[in-house]
């Protein structure tokens, strides 16, 4: 929002910025290269170039006035141009003629002679070349130029020779405070020149702020007058001197700063700030037909090429200091630059800038800074970076159609700067933004989830989903046996190290094997796999946790020791199959967790491992994940809550790592349970008594065996018993 408030500021003229002035300059400069139209066919402009060519046939510049004249008289006569333009001065008497020394001979030395009084008569009118100019002038449809300095220098300014008529007298602008470019001083032209001629015009150019020459002055002030450029007194001649007139918008109050054009009979003149017209450059130079002056003095020039034309004498020789920076050069000829301004007049190709274009660049900036303001949150990055890339598209065509078909200067660079940057701005809030997002996630997930897991959930937030979902998962419980017995043997301080001890470890192996912590409940632990990043190995995965968590036990029971602490057991319990996962709770509190009959099942299967005295009991549907993974079918039972009867299985060992000897006592605990569900009670019993028992006397699931057996040798079970044993508690 403070980058779209502080273009629109800009726009309407609150503040100024160099910046975005150059960057407008630059935005100007491309356009007008690119629209540039190139060379004028037929052109009614011809430019009579005093360059290398002339000046070698001719001699050094300045040339002595005689041979100026001979060029205007040849223009005149032979050639019948229209109007001939002078991109020239002549403040000073002509100084080379040698009409001086002649003068001064014959009112000293000579005065007596009469012979050389005679012939003074002859010198004179042959070597009075200011006389013949004026004559020139006088006969011919000519303009001559002048001009004004603006920077005062020395101790003050200094005028040569005269000012032609001002276009508009003071008073003209009174109660408009209109800002024109202000002279000083000026270099006019002699009295002489300047009564004969046909009008004349300032040639005085004004560069841009960064020294490129885009617009000249149509009117000059000077002392409260009004004085026109070169070009518009040379159209003035041209189009047959109707008269000149300020032009502001309809309805305009009186006090309205901006003139916006000069209405030259039928002509219309775009003019903008200080009463100055944008230069219509055509191309990068030879834009105009240029002719030699050499061969116009010396009728080389076919009779026919100039008849009718306007014809702009000037100086193109790179020595002669004419030569402008300017948008599509940087030595460009300023008579070049006169002749595309009097073609831009003729034929309407000035561009302008009225006052309601402000409107038009500040409704453009407004919707487009709203419009993106609000979309770029919305979107990826990747959009919002085709969306940006259309909005510069956008923006640029439709400036280039007002520039091409309405010749309408619109300011650009504003907007594209707007683009440009709330793209920018947008994206670093993005990153900012994903930071607090991955900040979150660390936060949220941190404590329960593998470092490794947060890692990736932070590279791919999209992964995480904290809405409810259903999918196949692998959950494990796992409590420590007879914790409440073991709790009041110790002081809090060392149940709570313990505790702490014990939690830490066995998070360490759950995230070790890529299981997400969901809760602590006092010593008990809560975990589960596939959520909140997938893992196609959930059922691995959580075995093979259980069995780590198992022989970490062992590692720390000596540490309790030292500690003054009993070693612990711990029961662990694990379920797979379909639960819905997700943020769960109230409206007071939530929680990342899962829920389902899955679920339940896992919780009731860790109590049954106190039951049978083994450390892990894991699902049927766990199992059938774990091929890798020797487990020993305990029993099929019916827990509490389920009416459909389950297999239990002990994970005992990955298949890689079992010997002989564990491995046939695997087959004869399967045989002694093939001889129980047969009701062959006898067999059974000698399987477990004989054999099982020898071996591991301690066995607690053997015992449960044996006293089960025990009393359906004693108690036969019903004709419909289907081998299944019911708990009615956890």
């Amino acid at each position: 929002m403070l980058v779209l408030a502080s273009m629109l500021l800009y726009s309407l003229g609150v503040f100024h910025s160099r910046f975005i002035g150059n960057l407008e300059a630059f935005a100007y400069d491309v356009r007008l290269r690119l629209t540039a139209p190139g060379p004028a066919k037929n052109s009614d402009v011809v430019i009579i170039s005093i360059g290398q060519k002339s000046l070698a046939a001719e001699g050094r510049w300045p040339w002595p006035r005689y041979k100026l004249a001979k060029l205007i008289r040849e223009l005149n006569s032979h050639y019948h141009v229209a109007v001939i333009g002078l991109d020239m001065a002549f403040p000073d008497p002509e100084k080379d003629s040698g009409l001086d020394v002649l003068k001064s001979l014959a009112s000293g030395p000579l005065h007596k002679s009469k012979v050389f009084q005679d012939q003074m008569g002859v010198w004179r009118s042959k070597l009075d070349y200011d006389t013949q100019l004026a004559q020139q002038l006088m006969h011919s449809p000519s303009v001559l130029g002048y001009y004004f300095t603006t920077v005062k220098e020395g101790s003050g300014p200094t005028n040569a020779g005269v000012l032609p008529p001002p276009t508009f007298p003071p008073g003209t602008f009174r109660g408009r405070h209109l800002s024109f470019v202000t002279g000083n001083a000026y270099g006019g032209n002699l009295p002489l020149f300047e009564k004969n001629a046909k009008a004349a015009g300032c040639f005085t150019v004004i560069p841009d702020f960064d020294g490129v020459l885009r617009r000249s002055p149509m009117l000059f002030e000077y002392h409260g007058a009004y004085y026109g450029s070169m070009s518009l007194a040379v159209a003035d001649i041209y189009l047959g001197k109707p008269p000149i007139k300020p032009g502001f918008p309809k309805n305009a109050p009186s006090n309205y700063r901006v003139m916006e054009w000069l209405q030259m009979g039928s002509k219309r003149i775009p003019v903008g700030p200080h009463g100055s017209a944008l230069i219509p450059y055509r191309g990068t130079g030879r834009t105009f037909p240029f002719i030699s002056a050499a061969d116009v003095m010396n009728q080389a020039v076919p009779a026919g090429a100039l008849f009718g034309k306007i014809a702009l004498v000037g100086m193109t020789a790179p020595g002669l200091l004419d030569l402008h920076a300017t948008p599509v050069g940087t030595e460009y000829p300023g008579i070049e630059a006169q002749a595309s301004l009097v073609y831009g007049i003729l034929h309407g190709t000035i561009k302008e800038r009225p006052g309601y274009v402000t409107a038009i660049a500040i409704s453009i900036i407004a919707l487009l800074g709203l419009i993106l303001l609000f979309l770029l949150p919305l979107l990826s990055p990747l959009r919002s970076l085709w969306a940006t890339v259309l909005a510069l598209i956008v923006t640029i065509a439709v400036n280039l159609v007002a520039w091409t078909y309405g010749n309408l200067v619109i300011p650009i660079a504003p907007t594209i700067l707007l683009i440009i940057c709330l793209f920018v701005v947008n994206t670093f809030y993005g990153y900012f933004f994903e930071t607090r997002k991955r900040k979150y996630i660390l936060t949220k997930f941190g404590q329960y989830v593998p470092p490794s897991l947060v890692r990736e959930l932070a590279k791919y937030p999209e992964a995480l989903s904290m809405q409810g979902q259903s999918r196949d998962m692998t959950v494990l419980f796992a409590d420590v046996y007879d914790f409440t017995r073991i709790s009041e043997g110790l002081s809090p301080t060392d149940l709570s190290a313990m505790i702490n001890m014990y939690l830490t470890a066995m998070t360490e192996v759950i995230h070790r094997h890529k299981g997400t912590v969901d809760k602590y409940i006092g010593d008990a632990i809560m975990a589960f796999w596939n959520a909140p990043l997938p893992d196609s190995r959930h059922g691995r995965n959580a075995i093979l946790a259980a069995l780590e968590m198992q022989d970490r036990l062992v590692e720390l029971a000596p540490e309790f020791k030292a500690q003054g602490w009993p070693a612990l057991r711990v029961g662990i319990g694990i379920n797979s199959g379909v639960m819905n996962v997700g943020n769960m709770g109230s409206a007071f509190r939530m929680a990342y967790t899962v829920m389902g009959d899955a679920v339940n099942t896992a919780s009731r299967l860790e109590g049954l491992t106190r039951k049978y005295g083994v450390d892990i009991i894991a699902g049927t549907d766990t199992r059938r994940l774990v091929p890798e993974v020797i487990f020993r079918e305990i029993d099929v039972v019916r827990v509490k809550g389920r009416e459909k009867p389950v297999s239990i299985f002990e994970p005992i060992n990955l298949r890689s790592k079992m010997d002989a000897e564990q491995l046939k006592e695997l087959d004869q605990f399967e045989q002694m349970r093939t001889y129980y569900r047969q009701q062959r009670w006898a067999d059974a019993m000698a399987q477990l008594t004989t054999i099982l028992l020898k071996k591991n006397p301690s066995s607690q699931l053997y015992a449960v065996y044996r006293d089960r057996i025990a009393h359906f040798m004693a108690t036969p079970p019903e004709d419909q018993w289907d081998g299944v044993f019911n708990f009615q508690t956890k």
